[in-house]
């Protein structure tokens, strides 16, 4: 085991280096450095080389190069063991570098607060990432450092080991190092791609940052971690857990589903989703009329559930919600008098999203199946009734026609086959993930005809299908259970059938044109 004797260090992100590099002239141990870092190691009164000084080469070109030179990667790369390298090192005074700091130019924040083009492409590293790559791959003699949080670790493990790091723990940082650089070359193609406009580009990259180890996956038997693929979005797995038990690997696949439709609604509007399935929605003039309208279309599903709310939770709602038992609450905000009501509720997670009305949302999702990823586009439609085609005699009220629109607007997060009844802004009954439409139809009309309070049943409800009604069989159905108009995408080769079954009972039609298939 070799002794540290020579550190480069080269940050942007400056927290903790001014303490740890006063540990490492403690140890008596060189430090090099370049530019920014180099003036406050010096400004701090701590022993520091120049870079240029080290390398007899002055940076040039803006900066761009500086340590790519053969005294810094050679005394990085050589094999310390390997007699020809020596014999190599010292032939071209080469001495060695033992401990690399550098953490990258700040690429992704530069995007992220929306730098014009040229500024981007000077925030993308060069140096940095090849002495990283350098110092990780010669791990079983050099020790790379990334990371701030790593700082005390590696000066306890320097102490106790006479002034070296363990192989150990080298390789962990070696990891750590190659991963953050896969990182950040990750997010500058996917820059590029943006640029580009390239929605599917032929080498997917994703600079993905484990959030948290999880309890267990949708199953206890099973691992799983919730990872983040962009921290400026405001979704489940960015949301700050203000109350209760850590998630689950359900609980968030619930919470996320649960928002995503939430989100869809500009008046207060509440949403209850249970197994990946909304199993009520509703909007209303305040939020604590639209969770009892949308508990009503189902409160036996709903114990247990996961409630979303567009609106700031507050004291009325929160009590209402603390009758029955509950999983996860997700909202913007919450009261203080609301949160000491969830209080009481030791087991209540209870997430916060901050306002999220003009976020934005990923261009792509991502489903993984075995050996590889689907890719898809975002489903940001939003229904326009200009562009929708009635296709019966009647034409839906005013009153149907927004019904109409919400109730499709939910098809979009139920699971196929989707059926959802519609009346007064909240739904009456939810039929999904069947194998028969006809099915759902009659599941999500079973569902209405529980004995509740908030809601009235299907009748004089209207119902919207995700996709076409491939017979006449489903929409007689839904006549049967008293719809007055529904909505569907269309485009079934007996839409006649369909449209005709519907004018001979009085039923109003629209078509969409799209469908809102969900797997």
């Amino acid at each position: 085991m070799t002794k540290i004797t020579r550190a480069l260090i080269s940050v942007s992100d400056k927290t903790g280096i001014i303490e740890f590099a006063q540990f490492l002239e403690s140890q008596n141990i060189e430090i090099i450095s370049t530019g920014g870092t180099y003036k406050a190691i010096k400004d701090a009164g701590i022993k520091v080389k120049d870079i240029s000084e080290h390398t007899g080469f002055p940076e040039i070109m803006d900066g761009r190069v500086k340590t790519l030179h053969p005294k810094v990667h050679g005394g990085l790369l050589n094999v310390r063991d390997n007699a020809e390298h020596q014999k190599q090192k010292t032939e071209n005074n080469i001495t060695d570098i033992d401990l690399v700091v550098v953490n990258l130019y700040p690429f992704e924040e530069t995007v992220k607060k929306g730098a014009e083009y040229d500024e981007v492409i000077e925030n993308i590293d060069i140096g940095g990432p090849s002495m990283v790559r350098s110092a990780a791959k010669n791990h079983k003699f050099v020790t790379i450092v990334v990371d701030h949080n790593d700082y005390a670790e590696i000066q306890q493990n320097i102490l106790d080991n006479k002034g070296n790091t363990t192989l150990e723990l080298r390789k962990k940082l070696a990891y750590k190092a190659y991963s953050r650089t896969a990182e950040y070359d990750a997010h500058i193609a996917k820059w590029f791609a943006n640029e580009l406009n390239d929605l599917l580009p032929e080498k997917l990259t994703i600079p993905a940052k484990r959030k948290a180890v999880l309890r267990y996956g949708e199953n206890s038997h099973q691992q799983a971690g919730a990872y983040i693929l962009d921290d400026e979005i405001k979704s489940a797995v960015n949301a700050k857990i203000i109350q209760g038990k850590e998630l689950s690997y359900n609980n968030i696949l619930d919470a996320d589903s649960a928002l995503e439709l939430v989100k869809e609604f500009e008046q207060p509007a509440s949403v209850i989703v249970k197994h990946n399935n909304p199993c009520g929605v509703s909007v209303a003039e305040n939020i604590t009329k639209a969770y009892l309208q949308a508990l009503g279309c189902d409160p036996v599903s709903a114990f247990g559930g996961i409630m979303a709310f567009n609106r700031e939770v507050n004291k009325e709602t929160a009590e209402e919600i603390a009758k029955i038992f509950a999983e996860v609450i997700i909202a913007p905000s919450y009261s203080r008098e609301a949160l000491e009501v969830f209080a009481t509720k030791k087991n209540l997670r209870v997430l916060r999203t901050g306002d999220y009305r003009n976020s934005k949302n990923d261009k792509l999702t991502y489903r993984s199946i075995n050996g590889g990823l689907l890719v898809q586009e975002y489903n940001g439609v939003v229904l326009d009734k200009n562009n929708l085609k009635i296709v019966t005699k009647r034409k839906p009220t005013d009153k149907e026609m927004e019904d109409l629109i919400f109730a499709f607007t939910i098809c979009k997060h139920v699971k196929s086959n989707a059926i959802i009844y519609v009346k007064d802004q909240t739904t009456v009954g939810i039929g999904a993930g069947q194998m028969s439409r006809v099915d759902s139809t009659i599941i999500g009309a079973q569902k209405a005809e529980r004995d509740n309070k908030n809601v009235p049943n299907t009748k004089g409800s209207v119902v919207a299908s995700d996709a076409f009604f491939p017979f006449a069989d489903g929409l007689l159905e839904c006549v049967k259970n008293g719809v007055t108009a529904a909505i569907q995408p269309g485009g079934s080769i007996r839409d006649d059938d369909v449209i005709k079954a519907a004018d001979e009972n009085n039923i109003a039609m629209v078509f969409t044109g799209i469908r809102h298939f969900r797997h």
